[in-house]
Order: C-alpha cells, then sequence, then structure tokens
C-alpha cells in the first residue's frame, strides 16, 4: 500500500522541537569553543537541549487547541533570541551570558561598534526556520496538526522529560563529578547541561546570592578573617615606606596583554615607550588579570579591594551599595585626595555609584573633557587628548593625591583613525588581531606624552607611577592568528599563559628590576600601601605584597584556573610550566583547595556584605 505523501501532516510541536534543537547542537559545533575531550562528553552535548525544550515547549500539551500554534512559534523565537544573545555575546567575551550581565543595561548605549562588529550577516540563519515555518502555517496550514491530549498522554510526556533530564544529568555528573557545587567555569556547565538549562541554573544562584545579604550574619567573617590572617607574610622592610607621602598616579591600560612586550610587528617594535620605561621601573612579568564578565570594572574593583570579583555579572552593578574598605577610602583616612579620571559616560559600569562606596571624592568624567568628533575615535576620547587635558585637572589636586586614569584607545573593536596610525596593521586571518597593534602603539605613545608633561610641569618627582593591564583584549576566538604571531599552537596552558598583563611600578630615582614572582592583580593594593608606608594589618584581602620575600608564587584566576611557580592548573588539567604538557595531577593538588576556598570566601564577603560587620 502506498503512502499518501500529498496528504501527510506533521506536528507542529514536533517540528519546532526538531528545528530548536538542530539550531541549537549547530551553534555549539559553529559558533562556541566547546571542547569535547571523547566521544561521551560529545552524546551529552547533542542530547543536553532535549529535555529544557521538552520541557518549555511541553506546555503546549496543557493549553486550549486555539492557543497552541501562537504558544509555539513565540516559544521558539524567544529560544531562538536566546541562542542568539548568547553567541553575539560569546565572540567577544568568549563567555555565556549571565542574568547579572543582563541588567547592565547602562552601558548598551555606548557599545556602538562593538556590537556592530560582533553580528554577522549569516546570524539571520537562526531566524530563518521559524519565517519559513510562519510563511507554511499562512499558505499552507493544512500540512500541520495539533494532536489533542487526554491526561494518560499528559502524564507520559511528564514522565519522559523527568527521565530524560534525569539521564542527561547523570551521564554529565559521572563525566563531570560534583558538576554543579564545585564548577565555575560556565562552559563545562553549558557543555554538561546545555545552555538553556544553564540559564535556569543562573536564575537559581541569582535567587541564592540576593538571599545571602538578607540571612548574613558577622559570625561568618570570622571564620575568613582567621583565613586571611593565617595565610598572612612578613613583609619586605627595605621596601616599607619608599614612597612614603608621595602621589600615586595609577594607569589602568585597556587590554593590553603581555605578550606585546617586547616584540614586534612587521620589524618594528610594538611598544616602544614601554619597553624602555619597564628597564626605569620594577616590573612584573608573571602578572595575571583575574577579571570575570565585569571586564575592566573588575580589575578596578580586584586592585582596589584586594577581593576577587564575581563569577557571575559585574560587582560595579550588583553589589555597589555595599560596605568596603577600598584603596580611595583608606588612603583619603591617611591625608590623600582621590580621584578617578575617564573620560566616559559617569554612568558606563555603574561607576557614579560605585566610586561613592570605594571613597572617591572626585570623578572626572565626559562632562570635564573637550570631546570632539576630531579627537574621538572608537569609543570616545582618545588616549592623548585624554592624558593632555588631564594634566590640568592633576595640577588643581591638593597633595599629596590619588589620581587613577582609565585609558580608552586600545578597546575593541581596536578601530584608529588613520592619521593616528604610526604602526602598520599585521597580516593574519583575525581582523581583530591585525587592528590590535596599532592601537597598542598609539597609547604607548600617549603614555610617553604624559610621561614628558608630568615633568614638564613639575608633577613627575613626587609620583609614584604603576601602570597596569586591565583584562585581555584577544579572545580565544582568535586562537589560530595567535598561533601565528607567536610560532606556537594556543593550547589551554597557553591560553592561560596569555592572560598575562604588565604590571609596571615606576618610582623616580629608583633602579629597574624584573620581577617574576606569580602574581595577579590582587596584589596590587598590600603592595602599593606597603610601598606608601601605609599599615595594611587591618584589612581582609586576599593579595600579599609583591616584594616580601616569602610571598609565594600563587595566583588564581575567576574561572578558578590557577599559576603557581611550576604548574599550571586549568580545565581539570595540570600542566608542566617547563613543557607546557599535563602532568599527574597531585602536582597541583595541595593548591586546588586553596583556589577554591579563596574565591568562595571572596564570593561571601560581596553576596553578604559582610565588611559591614567589620569593626577594625
Amino acid at each position: 500500500m502506498k503512502r499518501d505523501f500529498k496528504n501527510q501532516k506533521y506536528s507542529l510541536f514536533w517540528v519546532v522541537f526538531l528545528s530548536l534543537w538542530l539550531k541549537t547542537y549547530i551553534a555549539y559545533k559553529t559558533s562556541f569553543e566547546i571542547d569535547i575531550e571523547n566521544w561521551v562528553q560529545e552524546i551529552i552535548l547533542f542530547i543536553n537541549p532535549v529535555s529544557f525544550l521538552l520541557l518549555a515547549l511541553g506546555v503546549n500539551i496543557f493549553l486550549k487547541e486555539t492557543r497552541r500554534t501562537a504558544y509555539l512559534l513565540t516559544m521558539s523565537f524567544l529560544i531562538t533570541l536566546v541562542l542568539f544573545a548568547n553567541l553575539v555575546f560569546y565572540r567577544f567575551f568568549n563567555d555565556f551570558l549571565t542574568i547579572p550581565v543582563l541588567f547592565q543595561t547602562s552601558n548598551m548605549s555606548d557599545l556602538g561598534s562593538s556590537v556592530h562588529e560582533l553580528i554577522n550577516a549569516s546570524d539571520l540563519l537562526y531566524f530563518v526556520d521559524l519565517l519559513f515555518l510562519i510563511i507554511l502555517l499562512k499558505y499552507k496550514p493544512k500540512l500541520f496538526f495539533n494532536r489533542a491530549n487526554n491526561l494518560q498522554d499528559r502524564k507520559f510526556y511528564l514522565l519522559m522529560t523527568i527521565g530524560i533530564t534525569f539521564f542527561n544529568l547523570a551521564l554529565a555528573e559521572a563525566e563531570r563529578p560534583e558538576l554543579l557545587t564545585r564548577t565555575f567555569d560556565r562552559e563545562i556547565l553549558v557543555k554538561n547541561i546545555g545552555t538553556y538549562h544553564y540559564h535556569l541554573y543562573d536564575a537559581i544562584l541569582q535567587t541564592k546570592s540576593s538571599a545571602q545579604r538578607a540571612l548574613a550574619d558577622g559570625s561568618e567573617l570570622t571564620e575568613i578573617e582567621n583565613y586571611v590572617r593565617a595565610n598572612q607574610k612578613a613583609e619586605n622592610d627595605d621596601f616599607y615606606g619608599l614612597a612614603k607621602g608621595k602621589n600615586v598616579i595609577l594607569v589602568s591600560l585597556e587590554s593590553t596583554q603581555s605578550f606585546v612586550i617586547n616584540k614586534t610587528v612587521n620589524g618594528e617594535e610594538i611598544t616602544p615607550f614601554l619597553n624602555k620605561f619597564i628597564k626605569e621601573s620594577y616590573y612584573f612579568d608573571n602578572f595575571y588579570h583575574q577579571t570575570g564578565q565585569g571586564k575592566t570594572s573588575d580589575s578596578e574593583f580586584i586592585i582596589e579591594n584586594s577581593l576577587y570579583p564575581l563569577g557571575r555579572g559585574a560587582v560595579f552593578f550588583t553589589h555597589a551599595q555595599n560596605e568596603y574598605k577600598a584603596t580611595p577610602e583608606i588612603l583619603k583616612e591617611n591625608g590623600y585626595y582621590t580621584a578617578s579620571l575617564h573620560a566616559n559616560n559617569k554612568s558606563f559600569w555603574n561607576r557614579d555609584l560605585m566610586y561613592e562606596s570605594l571613597g572617591y571624592q572626585r570623578f572626572y568624567n565626559s562632562d570635564d573633557y573637550k570631546v570632539s568628533e576630531k579627537n574621538s575615535v572608537n569609543w570616545g576620547l582618545n588616549d592623548k587628548s585624554f592624558f593632555q587635558q588631564s594634566i590640568a585637572h592633576l595640577k588643581g589636586m591638593p597633595e599629596p593625591f590619588y589620581a587613577k586614569f582609565i585609558t580608552l584607545t586600545n578597546h575593541f573593536p581596536f578601530t584608529l583613525n588613520e592619521e593616528d596610525r604610526t604602526l602598520e596593521e599585521y597580516n593574519s586571518n583575525s581582523k581583530t588581531l591585525n587592528q590590535y597593534f596599532p592601537t597598542v602603539r598609539y597609547t604607548d605613545e600617549a603614555l610617553e606624552q604624559f610621561i614628558t608633561d608630568l615633568k614638564r610641569d613639575g608633577l613627575y618627582e613626587d609620583s609614584i607611577i604603576v601602570l597596569y593591564g586591565d583584562h585581555y583584549g584577544i579572545s580565544e576566538n582568535h586562537n589560530s592568528a595567535m598561533s601565528q604571531f607567536l610560532g606556537k599552537e594556543i593550547t589551554p596552558f597557553e591560553s592561560i599563559q596569555l592572560q598575562r598583563v604588565p604590571l609596571i611600578v615606576h618610582i623616580p630615582g629608583e633602579k629597574g628590576q624584573t620581577i617574576s614572582t606569580v602574581s595577579g592583580q590582587i596584589d596590587v593594593r598590600p603592595t602599593l600601601l606597603h610601598l606608601l608606608g601605609i599599615e595594611n594589618d587591618d584589612y581582609i584581602e586576599f593579595g600579599k605584597d609583591l616584594f616580601s620575600k616569602e610571598k609565594i608564587d600563587f595566583t588564581v584566576l575567576r574561572d578558578s584556573s590557577f599559576i603557581m611557580k611550576n604548574y599550571l592548573y586549568t580545565m581539570d588539567t595540570c600542566y608542566d610550566k617547563k613543557t607546557g604538557e599535563p602532568t599527574e595531577k597531585e602536582s597541583c593538588e595541595r593548591y586546588l583547595e586553596k583556589a577554591k576556598q579563596e574565591l568562595e570566601y571572596s564570593d561571601k564577603i560581596i553576596y553578604g556584605d559582610l565588611l559591614r560587620f567589620y569593626e577594625h
């Protein structure tokens, strides 16, 4: 008996389900860099969208027949939108969206060219199936049917959905034990439970974190305080008060990574000024950024509080009203005038509110600068104009002052006016990396001019100048081009090594010295306070003085990777730093618990606003 294909009807539910499942898996394989190590992980990745899609679309069986089509189409659009938002976000941040990030809406108006660079015309293909389905429903409605469901059907459907969910979780737990309790890495969560279940899990975490402050009490701080005290290291008396009474000029170098230092492109130095400056400064060449989703704002938070940022969202948005004991407040109590200078919208990253909590007396923002089309590029006022105009602000400050500068030009997508380009672009398959080097050079030239101006106006000799990279500029999405530039394969080990950023501490009159102790942004505050001759024994902080002879080679990144003197741990693998090859996990074992504990303690302080209970 022949089948009548002409009159064949299709279940609208299963068409929508299969379409969403297929596009999700295609996105996993083409738009996200998800590392698959074995066939079990591939199976988990393939099936992990199923249980959520059954759950979300399954509401359909409880609706009236007249509402089912509209519901399925609406859910198809919303789920596709979530997938699309994640892939656009991932292209730059190499990360997945979280609920706190979605509340950072005040940043969106300033993203401009960055978002434009991240969206491709081919992205529309993710919505083609939905458009095609709508057209078919309009002109060929008889192609589809919505089956009536009785009580027995609904029970079976629910049991099937629950069964598939637990099967997925069991497979994931077998492959990655303690998946939901010990994992900081969102990629591991997405790989095992799927993009959509990950967002549900994120919602649970958000609810939990919102309740933590209300339920917190001072007793939680005692355990953390004991840990901090037990891990204190003797400071180096030779450096205590070396810069006592001096002005502090702190410069955040936007997206600047250490791989540009002392390197060339097209036969020319990328950072000629910095290469000379580090020879007469204390230069830390094993210094890592520790930022999370808050990027530049996270680096500010770490540098000034010696606490870790959050694993989800930006502290500047989620906990701006907390009680902190930050560097600006400490220095203000010690007679310093404290200011931050950044020629951007004052509400970007919620700085106008957060800076009050950190103890800043003045925030020089875009309203305090002459910004025009002529002196602007990419995200706003170019670095040369920014530093030139800032000199007048510095001269008007009472001394000693603590002044933090945040540069802008070397920001994704790394665009530059042709007349400002003094270094030719690199030649690789990555437009981003190619444009990166000229903008790094531009910032290098702006810094040289800034130091010259400080000397001219008598501000140089009485100042300690600290330059630091805030976060990575080139994400793992450009590993192929980075491999070409560095002349080696970018493995997970090399990816962590690329998280090194410059830290340069310049004290006029002091000889230069390169220090290779493994360190991170969390170590800047105790180091700075020690140099200024300010006792910091009474502050809760996880960083260590970088000049201490007892400082251990150890630093933790926000994703729970950590680096030691001879080993590096990331993605559940321990690497030998000499060879760059995996080695026995036991070599990293002794610091696994320490890394986890410090991140958890810092999270408790922020989520519970525990420093409000601190009486020292």
